[in-house]
């Protein structure tokens, strides 16, 4: 394969939305980094340099992945790399170009073990509990992310990496995943989500034999339980999450928007209310270039070309 160019674009910094995290997230130390694929990207600069931000481009236009790549700590979660996540998601969320977003692993057999606990050790239990509070509130801006979102888990998840890969819209993995929230073996409980996420994901009990036990579960039993979408052989997780993507961003991205908030939305409401929510999203997909051109793709028996207009 001829080598494919890289393509760099500076981003600006911008605050966290939120005030009340915002003086926690100035704190952390900014860095630039590199990173490099098979195919075309653009590649943005990150605060931190275990997190890397690529913009894939040409016929993956639209597709963005967030990289996890610490190595030396099995990609466990730190104030640096908290930082990276943080800009990472911030960055996509004012992209309107992006329409998928990839959250994967660079380090072999493991998506993302956790916390830092060596970090994690040396903080006081205030700094613990804004640490969490921050990591939180990061997850949950990847659930608020407009636009559909996949975890590619090849190794391990556990902890924080679990509570990540749960704020996510779809979970592919490898037969060799293992899954799990250690918390309770550690005198605490999952904090920045999984309590929450989990029961709402496989049910209320499936959940509490999972946390109670703080239990490793595998791919294929992972599947079986509706955690992941997609288990898939040991190594294929990411052409599987990429071969999704595509799908998505072939679709009207207005419409895949609209869809999420109907469904996020709409499952916390009683009937009656979620069927108004999903005539308002259906109305917002009515007058849009997007429809007229699927209407017209369809007639003239061609692919569509949706630009989100």
């Amino acid at each position: 394969m001829a080598a494919l160019t890289v393509l760099t674009k500076s981003l600006g910094y911008h605050c966290a939305k939120r005030s009340k995290i915002s003086t926690f997230s100035q704190n952390f130390p900014s860095h630039n980094s590199r990173f490099q694929t098979l195919r075309t990207l653009i590649l943005e600069p990150s605060l931190s340099e275990s997190v890397k931000l690529n913009r894939l481009s040409d016929y993956n236009s639209g597709i963005v992945e967030v990289n996890l790549d610490r190595p030396e700590a099995k990609n466990a979660i730190g104030k640096d790399m908290l930082s990276g996540l943080r800009h990472a998601f911030e960055a996509i969320d004012r992209d309107s170009s992006a329409r998928v977003v990839m959250i994967s692993s660079s380090v072999p057999k493991v998506f993302c073990a956790g916390a830092d606990l060596k970090e994690r050790k040396k903080m006081t239990a205030a700094e613990v509990h804004s640490f969490v509070n921050y990591l939180r509130s990061t997850f949950s801006l990847i659930e608020e992310l407009q636009i559909p979102t996949i975890a590619v888990i090849e190794g391990a998840a556990l902890g924080g990496g679990l509570e990540m890969a749960l704020s996510c819209d779809l979970r592919i993995c490898g037969e060799n995943a293992l899954l799990g929230l250690p918390e309770t073996g550690l005198a605490i409980i999952p904090g920045a989500g999984g309590t929450q996420r989990l029961p709402r994901l496989v049910g209320k009990s499936i959940a509490k034999d999972i946390i109670f036990t703080g239990r490793r579960i595998g791919g294929k039993d992972a599947m079986s339980m509706g955690l992941v979408n997609y288990c898939v052989p040991a190594g294929e997780a990411h052409p599987k999450a990429l071969e999704i993507a595509r799908e998505i961003n072939q679709k009207g991205p207005i419409a895949i928007r609209m869809a999420k908030r109907a469904i996020n939305e709409g499952i916390e409401r009683e009937m009656v209310s979620a069927l108004d929510l999903e005539e308002e999203c259906y109305e917002q997909t009515l007058n849009t270039k997007d429809r007229l051109e699927g209407l017209a793709a369809f007639a003239e028996k061609r692919k569509p070309i949706y630009t989100g207009e």
